[in-house]
């Protein structure tokens, strides 16, 4: 290769060289937003369970732990040396929402639910307003129905089919068999 080119060559890697050296000093809002916007995607990362104040106030001593696992979830920590103490804690970590953390601790003794303590929890609104930061004002679903509802879908349901077998007696068909068909016809 002559000379001349393998000059050029080098002027030209030391020019791209000194252009890319300058472009990372002159970073501003716009240059910001365009690398935030080709930044690879980051995964949600939830665990735990969430803990909502309106669960925490319906603890009540004396429970049985399995009220408190229908109420609170399956804790995420139950140790074989403190076998009286269960252990939820709850993290998030999501792009553009603040990393969050929560932990709440319920203690047994030989009657049930003796204690609870932990971080103060969120109302389910609250949770939902932290974690929607990309929607402006969340609207949070109703998660009841009104007996006005509650009348119009029981209208709409079709009534159960009977069968001549139905009508004899009702008791009989609340029981099984005593014993069932073959699966498979008799050899012969």
């Amino acid at each position: 290769m002559p000379e001349f080119v393998r000059s050029s060559v080098r002027l030209a890697a030391l020019l791209a060289l000194g252009a890319s050296v300058a472009a990372c000093g002159s970073f501003n809002e716009a240059s910001r937003k365009f690398a935030n916007s080709i930044t690879p995607y980051k995964v949600e990362v939830v665990q735990g369970n969430v803990i909502t104040k309106e669960q925490v106030d319906a603890l009540q001593k004396g429970m049985s732990r399995q009220q408190v696992k229908d109420l609170m979830g399956t804790p995420l920590l139950a140790s074989v040396f403190h076998a009286n103490r269960w252990d939820y804690v709850f993290t998030i970590k999501r792009k553009g929402v603040p990393e969050q953390e929560r932990r709440f601790t319920v203690f047994f003794n030989d009657t049930g639910l003796d204690r609870f303590e932990g971080d103060e929890m969120p109302s389910e609104q609250e949770f939902v307003a932290s974690v929607t930061t990309s929607i402006k004002n969340p609207k949070v679903p109703r998660l009841e129905a009104t007996p006005e509802e509650l009348a119009k879908y029981k209208a709409n349901q079709p009534a159960p089919a009977t069968t001549p077998a139905d009508t004899s007696s009702s008791d009989s068909s609340a029981t099984p068999p005593a014993s069932y068909p073959p699966l498979e016809s008799p050899q012969r």
